[in-house]
């Protein structure tokens, strides 16, 4: 593992709490064993500023590298997050958890801070188990980031997928791109013209005629 890409650690737990005992154990063995960099503790009785500030309402609370986890977490899933922070299919996973959990939000946060982490959903469209609510999703956070230029990180992964040999992703990466718009979707939106496909024809048709209103 590169040693830049080793993440740290965040736990915010309170006495009581029946699973911060064993979620602290399994970072501390991620600590020796050198799969996380620094474990940061905080106990929320004494410091509630640090769970408010994080918008933290229950423990235990997880933060590795990029990726924050609610409850507990299996020594495994743990060592998981943490070897995956610096991938893009780590957040590829993240997202999908947090779509799938209805927490569209944070992958919206997410992507404001760091666009390029965008480009973990086109790695969810190619993915067979990406249900048609996790597109949904993805769709639901393009909208939300129309017009800001943030997104403009995924057009050339998701023009590539414009040739995928399924339908649904060709189909759904033109939409796509149709809700990032700007001229650097044209391209790939007229290649689109001369698809197979009636629907992924009348996608790209459609997406545009918009832009052209525009």
């Amino acid at each position: 593992m590169n040693t830049n890409a080793i993440p740290d650690a965040l736990l915010l737990l309170a006495p009581g709490c029946p699973h911060c005992p064993a979620v602290l154990e399994s970072l501390s063995g991620l600590l020796k064993e050198g799969v996380i960099g620094r474990l940061e503790t905080v106990n929320v009785t004494v410091h509630p500023e640090r769970a408010a500030e994080l918008g933290v309402r229950t423990v235990p609370w997880t933060r590795v590298g990029p990726f924050e986890l609610e409850g507990v977490q299996t020594p495994a899933e743990l060592r998981r997050w943490a070897e995956q922070a610096d991938s893009l299919d780590g957040m590829a996973d993240y997202f999908f958890q947090m779509l799938t959990s209805g927490r569209r939000a944070r992958v919206e946060e997410m992507a404001r801070q760091e666009p390029p982490r965008l480009r973990a959903l086109v790695r969810l469209m190619e993915r067979p188990d990406t249900s048609m609510a996790v597109r949904l999703g993805i769709g639901a956070v393009l909208e939300e980031l129309s017009g800001s230029g943030l997104a403009e990180t995924m057009i050339p992964d998701l023009g590539a997928l414009t040739r995928n040999g399924d339908v649904l992703t060709r189909a759904d990466a033109c939409h796509f791109l149709s809700l990032i718009g700007g001229q650097k979707v044209v391209p790939w939106l007229r290649a689109c013209l001369d698809d197979d496909n009636k629907e992924v024809r009348e996608i790209a048709a459609e997406a545009l005629e918009e832009l052209e209103q525009k």
